[in-house]
């Protein structure tokens, strides 16, 4: 009796068989998993229904039937939307205008005939880059060294040009999208090695180099990245030397650079604080020298850790880009907008065409880090074998 009090909970009897599972890989099972599981869900499913009949049909009329496509000037767009669906002159989406204004929003005020450097350039990059985001891709030692040394070597030489017989282009003709792109992958680039060597440094043992790291963490992460570049662009100038100059492109580049590396160096800091302090015993144990147990044991586990916060970094730089507009340097949305005091274009629907048009081109990009940062995660997932 006392046993079998106290095995109450021990099922006596076996379960009678359950019917087999529903497929769930059809359209129909997961709206109903995921739409319609519960009232509340049915609810909110109604309104967002609701909401999109009501904004959809609109946005498309806008952004798509009434919207002037091609043409050589701003009439084009009052012509066509007269006849759109909506009731004033200038009711469709002036795409007309980006049309003819895109390969300014690419390269900028660079010299038509000198445009085949920067689409090599770009197609450099690109070669280069795909294998390096391949984890399969053998190689990565030597695709490393080609991308992050050889290539900002030959990237420059052929886009400022003044040697090997290539007519010299000054960056101040430099501008859209690929003054984003080069901001965006030098900050990149330089952010996170520097951050790492940051969040190292204040970890560290020795008081005098935990003070400079903790210093310079807490004093660029205090400022704007608008003062920061203020600071390169305005101010840097008035402590060199007489007759030493700098180019404008370059200090952006510096400003953007070391920005980045005291928002990268916080984030890597908190993934080598939650490394178990048993990797670290484990590591001295071995009798790995202070460098190999961080190269070898520590660093690869805390950058697997903050993934989402390295490519979230990532992501606000390139968006932050677009604030070098404020020191004369026109990026992919600084270029955009300068293209809105052309009287060839001036219509109400233009600047809103445009800023869509470079929403969308930072959305593609930022969406791209997004995607393959999830699909890293779920790559390096070793710890969870499902």
């Amino acid at each position: 009796m006392t046993m079998a009090r106290e095995f109450s909970y021990v099922r006596q009897e076996m379960l009678a068989a359950q019917p087999a599972p529903t497929s769930s890989g059809t359209a129909l099972s997961w709206i109903k998993e995921n739409l319609l599981a519960t009232p509340k869900d049915v609810i909110l499913t109604l309104i967002g229904v609701a909401v999109l009949i009501m904004v959809l049909p609109g946005t498309i009329n806008w952004l798509f039937l009434d919207a002037a496509w091609v043409g050589a000037d701003r009439a084009v767009c009052a012509t066509i939307a007269q006849g759109g669906s909506q009731p004033d002159g200038w009711s469709g989406a002036c795409w007309a205008f980006v049309e003819s204004r895109l390969s300014q929003f690419i390269f900028g005020r660079y010299p038509v005939d000198e445009r085949w450097r920067v689409i090599l350039v770009g197609a450099m990059f690109v070669a280069l880059l795909v294998p390096m985001l391949m984890p399969k891709a053998p190689r990565k030692g030597l695709n490393a060294l080609l991308l992050f040394i050889v290539f900002p070597v030959v990237a420059f030489f052929l886009l400022h040009g003044g040697a090997f017989g290539l007519v010299e282009v000054e960056t101040p003709l430099w501008g859209g999208l690929m003054v984003t792109l080069i901001l965006s992958f030098v900050g990149i680039a330089v952010s996170l090695p520097l951050g790492i060597l940051l969040a190292l440094g204040r970890r560290s043992d020795m008081p005098v180099i935990k003070t400079i790291c903790i210093i310079f963490i807490e004093v660029v992460r205090g400022v704007p990245l608008i003062t920061v570049l203020f600071m390169a662009n305005v101010m840097l100038p008035l402590f060199m030397p007489t007759g030493w100059t700098i180019d404008n492109f370059l200090r952006a580049l510096i400003g953007v650079a070391l920005f980045a590396s005291a928002y990268m160096a916080e984030v890597v800091r908190g993934g080598l604080q939650a490394i178990p302090k048993g990797q670290y015993e484990g590591a001295d144990s071995l009798g790995l020298s202070f460098w190999q147990k961080t190269r070898l044991i520590i660093l690869p586990q805390a950058i697997k850790l903050v993934i989402p916060g390295i490519v979230n970094t990532f992501i606000g730089l390139f968006k932050d880009t677009s604030l070098v507009s404020i020191i004369g340097m026109f990026d992919l949305l600084g270029i955009v907008r300068l293209n809105f005091t052309d009287a060839t274009w001036a219509t109400p629907v233009t600047p809103l065409t445009g800023l869509i048009f470079a929403g969308f081109i930072f959305w593609i990009f930022c969406f791209g880090m997004s995607r393959y940062s999830a699909f890293m995660e779920r790559h390096l997932d070793t710890g969870h074998k499902r």
